[in-house]
Parts: structure tokens; sequence; C-alpha cells
């Protein structure tokens, strides 16, 4: 079976890398013939910090389906439409936005010096923060402030693209249309019904919906409707979810001979 994982607020927490529990819980998933696979909206760049060295061949899909990765090599990257790029450059630019923005590598930022999402962007220095006139293409957007981020949502939804809304922090999440982490599985040959998924945010919605069973982390009202079980919370929460994954493990691997034979 193939266990799918967001990462941040599902596997990782509060910035920090993965826990030494759950990435021996991820690797005892492997050694009884399940795959595992991450699936993030972080660029493939900031998804290998977090990762100890030996998950960095695993199967990935970053920047919320715009990147694929396997075996350690970028597989594909799908980018913004050249006029569709322009016309939120534009957008940008009459409201005052702040940002984060991607290119399959490299990116552009200007937001505030202090913002949280630094705690994630590139810690290792694999990458180079470049002038948005100087990426040579682009994957995926961060809407950090802006004094009308109402309008900015408003005109965005309007265009061919995906918008996300991370609640808490009041950011926008943009992706090319048609590009999702189901897409990205798409993309590394999974098929509707052959996977589990853990997640805890409504970008994880489309792999949701395409699993055989879910299991969000948390709460979260847009998820919710889509999780077969939820783990709440708590300061034991990765204890929790390394249980529920041999739990899983065993339930599917038994399921799985039962097919067989």
């Amino acid at each position: 079976m193939k266990f799918v994982f967001d990462i941040d607020g599902t596997i990782c927490f509060k910035g920090k890398p993965v826990s030494k529990p759950l990435l021996i819980a991820l690797e005892n998933l492997t050694k009884q013939g399940h795959e595992v696979i991450f699936a993030s909206a972080r660029p493939i760049r900031d998804l290998l910090p977090v990762l100890h060295q030996r998950f960095h061949t695993y199967s990935m899909i970053g920047g919320n389906g715009s990147i694929i990765s396997s075996q350690g090599n970028i597989l594909s990257t799908v980018s913004f439409e050249e006029k569709t790029q322009e016309a939120m450059i534009a957008l940008l630019q009459k409201y005052h936005v702040s940002y984060l923005i991607d290119s399959d590598w490299d990116y552009a930022y200007t937001g505030p010096a202090a913002h949280p999402i630094l705690n994630n962007l590139d810690p290792q220095r694999l990458a180079k923060k470049v002038e948005l006139g100087q990426l040579t293409s682009i994957v995926k957007m961060l809407l950090l402030t802006s004094d009308h981020m109402e309008e900015v949502e408003k005109k965005l939804r309007k265009m061919e693209v995906v918008v996300h809304v991370h609640g808490d922090e009041g950011v926008l999440d943009i992706s090319p249309q048609g590009i999702d982490k189901w897409t990205g599985l798409q993309q590394l040959g999974v098929a509707a019904g052959d996977y589990l998924a853990f997640g805890n945010d409504a970008n994880d919605i489309t792999m949701f919906q395409h699993a055989m069973y879910t299991v969000m982390i948390g709460d979260n009202p847009q998820l919710l409707p889509f999780a077969s079980e939820t783990l709440p919370l708590s300061e034991r929460i990765e204890y929790d979810i390394a249980q529920r994954l041999e739990q899983l493990s065993k339930q599917y691997s038994s399921e799985n001979d039962q097919d067989i034979h």
C-alpha cells in the first residue's frame, strides 16, 4: 500500500524537522512493504531540510503538485501560463502585496523581515534569493501581506489559478490551474483508491478525495468532511501518529495478503 503524507502540521511541527520517532515509523512502513510519498505545499528545496537525508530519494510532490521529484531528481515542473503570470504580477504591484514566489528552485521574497514563513524558507541555503524578474519560471506564489488582501483574493479567483487560503496566517497560496496534490500523485503513477493519505489543511482535500483511507491531523473544518478519522493535536501527537501508522500498516498488509490468497 502507498502512504502519502503532507508535511507541515501533519508530520512536521513548529518548523522543526520530522522527529526521530516519526522517521522510524515511516521507515518501518517501507520495511513492511509499503511505499511512502511526501506531498507538500513546500517546494522540494524546502522539503529536504526537514527530512533526514535517507529519505531524499523518496517520491515527493512539492508546491502543491507543481514540482515532482523521485530518486533525488526533479522529474517535472508546472509553471503559470505567461498571460496569467503577467496579470498576477500586475495585481501584486497594484495592491502592494508582499510575497514569496518560487521557481523550481530559486525564489523571490519581499515579505516582512520577521514573517513566520522565513522559519521554513531555504534553511540550508540551497537556493538563491533573487529579484522577481530574474526567476526563469514561476511555479507557486505565497501572498503574505496587503492592505487589500480580500480584494486581491477576489480578483485571483477570477483568474485561471488555484487559490488556497491559510486561515491562521491570512496567506494566499496560489498554484497553476489544474495543479494540486492529486494531480501530482497521478504523475507518480498513483491510482485512485490505491493509497492512504495523512493531511491537515484545505490543500489536502483533493488527495483525500481520491484516497482509500484518510487521517486528518488536528481540526480543519474544510478538510473534515473528507477525513476517515482524525487525530487531535496534543503534546503526544507524534506518538499517536506513529502508533496509528503501525496499526494501519498491519491492517493493510493483512488485507493485501488476503487479496493475494
